[in-house]
């Protein structure tokens, strides 16, 4: 039995979990389809931000409490909302998630629809089940997806997200596997058995490793190739010299576990007993 911290808040807009490594937060909204209300999205960026603080946390899943994912912003509440007196945006969230310095898995349990979907295109590794359902739904109210096209355009490109921001279509987790907008879709009743195998083998990896592989993904592709390797051969040798990359490396010598997968399956044993 994997260690479980569970921290619901005052009003239950959220749920925070620590299991196997990986820190949960759902969103818990259940019967506004998990609407986006500033206390929602307050709550979310303080879970951002505890986690990515938390030593025993190798990786973060973000779900929904069925039967939704989320279905965008709260149009009934009303905008700019002070929660325990400041106000953080929905976009202060799209960038929590995009600079989280562990890896951020989106799974998708249920229908993900307009602002939904930025928590989507802003995760690292997104796991659906193949059948919910997605929209760029702006469009319908005579709007437009416009802060969630900053993480959504880069993984979907102007071909696709074009006739989905134009037309408001729904499409399927299969679909959004298709597009690049997931990474893998899978029958709901296998969702959960999915996102724990890449929870796995995130948690395979050195700690520093991942957050540094997070940092390359991201600063890598806007750098000119001369300074891209002037960059990382420094990088890369650093991580060889360092105490984790001996330690890994020592361990592949030596055929066993790395110290920090040991580590992790100590704690896990521990909660057995």
């Amino acid at each position: 039995m994997s260690e479980v911290k569970q921290t619901p808040t005052g009003q239950e807009h959220s749920l925070y979990e620590i299991r196997s490594g990986a820190a949960w937060i759902t969103l818990n909204r259940p019967k506004a389809r998990n609407a986006l209300s500033s206390i929602l999205v307050s709550e979310l960026f303080d879970h951002l931000h505890n986690a990515n603080n938390d030593p025993a946390v190798r990786c973060i899943v973000l779900t929904g409490s069925e039967p939704a994912f989320c279905a965008g912003a709260d149009l009934k509440a009303p905008p700019g909302e002070i929660v325990h007196g400041r106000a953080i945006s929905y976009p202060d969230v799209l960038n929590a998630l995009l600079e989280s310095a562990k890896p951020v898995i989106a799974c998708v349990n249920g229908a993900a629809f307009a602002g939904g979907l930025g928590l989507v295109g802003a995760a690292d590794i997104v796991v659906t089940a193949a059948e919910v359902q997605y929209s760029f739904s702006e469009v319908r109210i005579g709007v437009i997806p416009a802060v969630i096209s900053v993480v959504c355009l880069p993984k979907l490109g102007r071909h696709h997200g074009m006739k989905l921001f134009l037309t408001g279509e729904r499409f399927s987790g299969s679909d959004a596997v298709a597009m690049g907008f997931a990474h893998r879709a899978v029958p709901k009743e296998e969702l959960h058995a999915a996102v724990q195998e890449e929870i796995d083998m995130i948690n395979l990896g050195g700690p520093t490793a991942i957050i540094e592989c997070k940092k390359l993904v991201r600063e890598v592709p806007l750098m000119s190739v001369a300074d891209a390797f002037e960059k990382t051969g420094p990088w890369s040798a650093g991580l060889f010299q360092g105490p984790e990359g001996q330690e890994g490396m020592a361990a592949f010598r030596e055929k066993r576990k790395a110290a920090w997968v040991a580590d992790l399956d100590t704690s896990n044993e521990g909660d057995n007993g």
